[in-house]
């Protein structure tokens, strides 16, 4: 019996391998454009999980360009504020509300009504996922790419693009390298209802002896709680996350319910390129980091907007002069947001918790810390 949704045709201009945020905010971009593309998935369904949790400023704007960011809005809680805290302590507030964009906001929404919300478009705008189609080679010659699956289908394309994740098929065929390494922690990560001294008007960085940890609220009064910790179990259960905000955050928090939880360890990567030939690179197989500022999922939209945009126009070449940059950045900010968090050195501490507060008082130095997280410099 044939379990795939859609049949495989046996050409097309882009072949785009991976249909997460980054996947299909370039085939969107592409059916806008009225180039053909077919976007492949290895999984019979999109994954009903939360991951990502924010969307930014920028990210929202680029999705405007393809009629994405309205219905995504609607769905989402904005928040105006970033704070990051010594537990109750705080000790930097950054605001969006003045940032030059039309969206001075960060949008909090679940990865999983994102990819809803862009798949829905691209179906509004003629395309579709082809599912399960799993790749097992990508060659290349002078003339296109041929994409061979498990199946023994075969795919021939001018272009083949890689958003297929850290540890991308189409990568590991183009050859380039993905220079970096890992953090000896592990993330412990849930999606909660709870009391949360705060509230639900901003997100909150907390440092503290006990590690890094991330709060911000979701739309139906739930918040996603990220944590830096030794060894996190398979799925964190209640009382392990409240053991958490108790030694991150105490007297601050009362979780009184679950939906979701995971863990995770997180790695610092870029790619060497993000072209060999006919093979390109985006999103998560182009670049992996820490998810400090909540900058990965967007990242990766606004690469396959960027290159949606390149392919439809005829210049390819002009996509990682744009967008290798962009990536390194992104890397190296929450590279240095994240050993900051985590490390116990002296002058660490002290960093955190005298300079930034005097820090703090400086206006250009909050508008530049709210663009950078709202990657409003990455235009």
């Amino acid at each position: 019996m044939n379990t795939h949704t859609t049949a495989l045709p046996d050409r097309t201009e882009v072949a785009i391998v991976g249909a997460g945020p980054t996947g299909l905010a370039l085939a969107a971009t592409l059916a806008s454009a009225g180039v053909d593309f077919v976007l492949l998935d290895k999984l019979p369904e999109g994954a009903n999980t939360s991951r990502a949790a924010v969307v930014h400023a920028r990210t929202l704007e680029v999705l405007d360009g393809i009629g994405a960011a309205k219905p995504l809005i609607e769905r989402g809680l904005r928040i105006e504020r970033f704070t990051v805290r010594d537990g109750a302590r705080q000790l930097l507030g950054i605001s969006f509300a003045g940032l030059p964009t039309p969206y001075p906001f960060a949008l909090m929404i679940p990865q999983y009504e994102t990819e809803a919300v862009l798949l829905e478009r691209l179906r509004e705008l003629g395309g579709d996922v082809h599912r399960p189609y799993e790749v097992a080679s990508v060659t290349q010659d002078d003339q296109g790419v041929t994409l061979t699956m498990t199946t023994g289908e075969t795919l021939r394309a001018a272009w083949a693009v890689g958003a297929d994740g850290m540890h991308s098929a189409v990568r590991t065929a183009s050859g380039i390298g993905f220079t970096g390494g890992s953090y000896d922690e592990s993330f412990a990560l849930a999606d909660l209802t709870m009391e949360w001294a705060p509230g639900r008007d901003e997100g909150s960085l907390l440092f503290s002896e006990a590690g890094l940890m991330v709060v911000v609220p979701l739309p139906r009064d739930r918040f996603r709680v990220v944590a830096t910790v030794d060894e996190a179990p398979a799925e964190p259960d209640i009382a392990y996350m409240q053991g958490l905000l108790d030694a991150c955050a105490p007297g601050q928090g009362r979780v009184t319910g679950i939906t979701w939880s995971s863990r995770f360890r997180v790695h610092h990567r870029l790619a060497d390129r993000f072209r060999a030939g006919r093979l390109l690179l985006a999103g998560d197989a182009a670049h992996v980091h820490s998810p400090a500022g909540g900058q990965g999922m967007n990242t990766g939209i606004q690469d396959g907007y960027v290159l949606g945009r390149a392919l439809a126009e005829g210049r390819p070449e002009t996509y990682e002069a744009l967008r290798r940059p962009v990536a390194r950045r992104v890397v190296s900010f929450t590279d240095r947001l994240t050993r900051l968090a985590t490390s116990d050195a002296v002058a660490a501490r002290t960093a955190r918790t005298t300079v930034l507060p005097l820090l703090g008082r400086v206006p250009a130095f909050r508008t530049r810390v709210a663009s950078e997280l709202a990657e409003l410099t990455y235009r």
